[in-house]
């Protein structure tokens, strides 16, 4: 129940501006709490007055909007009179306080026309934003200009290219269409761009347990080359092997996801099996801490930037592009030959290259059986463990063999038991 069902609408209207109006103000107050308040616009009070007079001249002529308009024109030109005044007595330039004086003016406005979510969205949006200058400024000395282009590149893939490409398939031979192709690109661009993101602007310094979880959003199989890479030269110790399992351990629940988005009815014959293999990668890599660590204490922070790459270069998409076609020829040759047993084959020697474009053809393929699919994506996981553990014990140190080989052959032969066991169910 809301209080526009408790109240007469004007009533409720008239509260909601001046309780709105009111809390603007007094972020103002809190956020200009160590400067001399006489120098400033104003807070609680003139921004209440400012609501009010903003309501009065909507209900005088709500059809037209005249008397509405014309007072916001007026007190725009006040705020501009205040704001070079500002700018001659105090030499500063800021307009946030003017800005926020015609958009709390506005305030009647939304009220009246537009749904209550909005409203209330309208102004958290306006708190959040004038508490949050002092985290602007960090995240803004922390982006780089390259930041923005990738931002733009994702845009431009995502919501311009997208939409413009065709949906049939590129040829008779090539079971593959343009818009499907772009479309795998940026499903897969975007999840490992939102793990950069989170690497790179939340947790910059995080430590290897954490870079490990970040890395098998972004790509296990690159996680656990950087991680050896750097056990080896930083003598990190089984807390990188416990790491490079815990990417594993992601890599399920990423599977999983982009499966969803593209095919939710192989996404729910895999959920289960998904989960419980990481939940099983979970479980070695904290075995692997338990069993294996010695009595020094391991490094907990990699020293230098770890998954730092845009993962929206044109070359990973090209490569990743030219993978999704080759694969499509490659499984529409085994399934024309072999029946499913060759799709199901075929996963676990793609698994060893690269899951994600041999598992986003499969899901986009409406000519091969659901359980099919499913069960070759859980056997392209599995030899995919088996290529990460032998990147692993050649890149990294001794330290890290035997709880390496432990953890993955362990994840490996579980992963072998739950495919036969599945296939007996499903096929």
């Amino acid at each position: 129940m809301d209080l526009k069902s408790l109240l007469p609408v004007e009533i409720a209207n008239f509260l909601l501006v001046l309780i709105f109006s009111l809390l603007i103000g007094l972020s103002q107050r809190s956020h200009h709490k160590e400067h001399d308040h006489s120098l400033l616009f104003g807070t609680d009070r003139t921004f209440s007055f400012i609501g009010l007079l903003g309501f009065v001249l909507f209900i005088a002529n709500p059809e037209s909007l005249i008397p509405f308009l014309t007072g916001f024109v007026i007190l725009g030109v006040f705020m501009g009179i205040q704001y070079f005044m500002k700018i001659h007595m105090l030499k500063e330039f800021g307009l946030t306080s003017s800005l926020l004086a015609l958009l709390t003016y506005c305030l009647a406005f939304l009220v009246y026309t537009q749904p209550e979510w909005l409203v209330l969205s309208f102004v958290v949006s306006i708190f959040i934003l004038t508490e949050m200058k002092d985290k602007f400024k960090s995240l803004s000395e922390k982006t780089s200009e390259e930041e923005f282009i990738t931002l733009g590149v994702f845009i431009a893939i995502a919501g311009v290219v997208l939409p413009l490409l065709p949906e049939q398939n590129i040829s008779e031979y090539i079971p593959v269409s343009p818009y499907n192709l772009w479309l795998a690109v940026v499903v897969v661009s975007g999840v490992s761009y939102l793990s950069y993101l989170i690497k790179k602007f939340i947790f910059p310094e995080s430590g290897i347990l954490l870079t490990g979880v970040l890395g098998g959003i972004y790509s296990s199989t690159a996680t656990t080359i950087i991680l050896a890479r750097r056990e080896k030269e930083e003598g990190t110790g089984v807390m990188s092997a416990s790491a490079i399992l815990l990417a594993s351990c992601l890599m399920y629940l990423r599977v999983l996801v982009l499966v969803y988005i593209f095919n939710p009815d192989v996404g729910n014959y895999l959920a289960v099996p998904l989960v419980l293999m990481s939940a099983i990668a979970f479980l070695f890599s904290k075995l692997v801490i338990r069993k294996f660590r010695k009595e020094n204490k391991p490094i907990e922070k990699v020293s230098s930037k770890v998954l730092n790459k845009n993962p929206l270069e044109m070359k990973t998409a090209i490569i990743f592009g030219v993978l999704f076609v080759v694969f499509g020829l490659i499984t529409g040759f085994a399934m024309k030959t072999y029946g499913s047993t060759g799709v199901t084959g075929l996963a676990f020697i793609v698994g060893i290259f690269d899951v994600d474009p041999f598992l986003l053809f499969l899901v986009q393929q409406n000519n091969i059986e659901t359980a099919t699919v499913a069960l070759a994506i859980i056997n392209a996981t599995n030899s995919n463990n088996l290529m990460k553990m032998f990147y692993a014990i050649s890149l990294g140190s001794k330290t890290i063999k035997r709880p390496i080989i432990t953890g993955f052959i362990s994840l490996f032969i579980f992963g072998i038991l739950l495919s036969v066991i599945l296939y007996l169910i499903w096929i």
